[in-house]
This record gives C-alpha cells, sequence and structure tokens, in this order.
C-alpha cells in the first residue's frame, strides 16, 4: 500500500469519526426541548462523543475513531411551568443540559474537521494521479 493511500484512509477515519460526531450533536440539538410527560421524570441528557486512536493492523497507521458515546452529566436546568405535566409539586419542569449554542460550536468544529479530513483524501488523490500521469 502506498503512502498516498494511507494518508488517505487516516483521513477517511476522520471524516468517519467525524460524521458519528455529527450525528449526536444532530441528536441533541432535535432534543433541546424534550422534557418528561410525568412528575420526576428526567428530560433528554446531551450526548458527548469520545474518540479513540488506534493503530491499523494492516497499515501500521494511526487511525481515530469514535471510542464512546457518553451522557453529559451535567445538571438539569429547572424552568418555572406549573401548568406543565412535568413540573414537580413547585411548578419546576427539568429541562434537557443541552446548549444549543455549545452545539452550534461543535457542529462548526466537526464541520471544519471533517472539511478538513476530505481535502486530505483530494490532495492525495490529486498528487497520486499526478504520479501516474508521470509514469505514463
Amino acid at each position: 500500500m502506498s503512502d498516498l493511500s494511507v494518508t488517505s484512509d487516516i483521513a477517511v477515519s476522520g471524516m468517519k469519526a467525524q460524521s458519528e460526531r455529527l450525528r449526536i450533536i444532530s441528536e441533541n440539538m432535535a432534543n433541546a426541548e424534550s422534557v418528561g410527560i410525568r412528575p420526576g421524570e428526567d428530560p433528554y441528557r446531551r450526548q458527548v462523543v469520545t474518540f479513540k486512536n488506534y493503530v491499523d493492523k494492516q497499515t501500521g497507521a494511526e487511525m481515530v475513531k469514535v471510542d464512546k458515546v457518553v451522557e453529559d452529566q451535567s445538571p438539569f436546568v429547572k424552568k418555572y411551568a406549573p401548568n406543565h405535566p412535568a413540573a414537580d409539586a413547585q411548578g419546576y419542569v427539568s429541562m434537557p443540559n443541552v446548549n444549543t449554542l455549545v452545539e452550534m460550536m461543535d457542529m462548526k468544529e466537526a464541520q471544519r474537521a471533517y472539511e478538513a479530513n476530505l481535502t486530505m483524501v483530494q490532495t492525495a488523490r490529486d498528487m497520486n494521479s499526478k504520479v501516474l500521469d508521470i509514469l505514463k
């Protein structure tokens, strides 16, 4: 396997990891207002992606993948809504611990990382093509 192919494989592993991260961020955004339906029921809890480096046995290259998706243990925000079915005895409803501004920033970061890896794949492909042109 050529170094350029390995470079592409590394970048593709990064793209896959960032794609999974984007999926989790979109789930967080979609559930930013998802609350329980009964008193005492927890709302949606934000999910966070962790990454893990690993060595590809075939190429010996260091790759990246999603290690796990874990729940953010930060506290829920209480919102006064005494008429809500999930309101506690004091009239407060636990809201998800999702901050849409943080999610938007995470989404931009994941998007930029994905695009950087895509650029790397395209560059490696272009370089490979030029090498083939020279060998003709």
